[in-house]
Formats: structure tokens, sequence, C-alpha cells
């Protein structure tokens, strides 16, 4: 089975992605910094199914077959930098969103290349960068009996990684995997999570994406 690793783990959306993968067989391994409070985190949480949580430092997660970038935004670039040996070869899912919040409504931020996604792929010249991830609540990830039926929008320029990513995502439960498109859409679909985390701000709810169309 492939194991997983997830930089930043410990915060609510890393956590949700990990609680899911961990409920449909995978061996997901939570990042951080501090590798006390990774395992402390992964303790707290009750996967359910064949896979299992636990927690270490990040060194340790990105070490894992598959890695995804759940850091917040202004430190994804130096996080993954010290680790560029660890993730060479690898496919690396960002699901990084550079947002800052005026007032009531979160904004996007535009980072030199365009996008988190494109600053990753620079600072990783070796891995294959896929984004997904972006517009799910954390509250509802987190709890698998929130009946979220969520679409997730993938993007990539490496075809095969794509699709492993979709594959993925599909066996998450409550997920659908979406394919977009090129890393040339990653600028639109990060900055989009401004929007969906606004709404559910503005309107005190836990909404997400679900693209009307694509499934029976």
């Amino acid at each position: 089975m492939t194991t997983v690793g997830i930089l930043g783990g410990t915060g609510p959306a890393g956590g949700g992605v990990a609680i899911r993968l961990a409920s449909c067989g995978y061996d997901v391994v939570l990042g951080s910094r501090d590798a006390s409070r990774a395992a402390a985190s992964a303790a707290a949480m009750t996967p359910r199914g064949a896979g299992s949580l636990s927690g270490a430092a990040n060194d340790e997660a990105a070490s894992c077959d598959l890695v995804v970038v759940a850091t917040p935004w202004d430190s994804a670039v130096a996080t993954v930098t010290t680790l560029r040996s660890q993730l060479a070869n690898k496919i690396v899912i960002s699901m990084v969103n550079a947002l800052a919040r005026e007032g009531r409504e979160l904004v996007p931020l535009y980072p030199p290349r365009g996008s988190m996604a494109a600053q990753l792929a620079f600072a990783l010249p070796e891995s294959t960068i896929v984004g997904a991830f972006h517009h799910l609540p954390a509250d509802q990830m987190l709890d698998l009996d929130s009946g979220l039926d969520g679409d997730v929008v993938i993007f990539s320029d490496d075809d095969q990684a794509r699709q492993r990513v979709a594959d993925l995502v599909n066996e998450m439960p409550g997920l659908h995997a979406v394919i977009a498109g090129s890393m040339s859409l990653a600028s639109a679909v990060e900055a989009f999570t401004a929007v969906c985390v606004s709404i559910n701000i503005r309107h005190k709810v836990h909404s997400y994406v679900k693209l009307a169309g694509l499934r029976d």
C-alpha cells in the first residue's frame, strides 16, 4: 500500500485529508516541525478502515511514497526546499492557497510565479507537482459523519501524475476527482478558494464545490 506523508499535517486542512486517506486504507504520516505535536494530532484522530495515522517530523513524512503539502502558504517553499532530496522523483500534491484576510473576506495573493503550485514546482525541479484539495471545508473533512459530497479540482502538467491523484481522491470517502487540466489553471483554482471561504464566513456555513453535469 502506498504511504502518504502530509507536510503541515497538524493543521485542520491537512488533518482532514489525512483522516480520509487513512479511512480508505492508506498509511498516513502527519508531518510537523515538532514531531511530538504531530504524534499528538495523529493520536487524536480515529480513522475508519484498514489504514493508519502516525505523527513524525516533516523529514519522515517527506520520505513517504507520495507527499501532500498542507503548510501555511508563507512557509511552504521554505519547508519543501529543505526536503528537496527526499521529495525528488515523487508526486507532490499542493493544496496550498496564498490568502489574506480583509475584514470578513479572504482575498487571494499572487506569488511571483503566479500560484503556489508554480512556486513549489520551481523549488522542487525533480518532483512532479499536482494541485488538489483546495476548496474543501476543513471541519467537514475532519468529520467523517458530515455527509460531505464534494468535488476536488485537480491540475498538473503531468498526465500520469494527475490521473494517479484523481484515482486516490476517488477512493476517499465523500470526495470525487475532477481533472481540470494543466498547471496554467493553478492561479485561478487557488484564487477561487478565497471565494469559497468568504462565502462560508459571510453565511456561517460549510459549503464546498460540487460541479453539476459530471456525474449521473
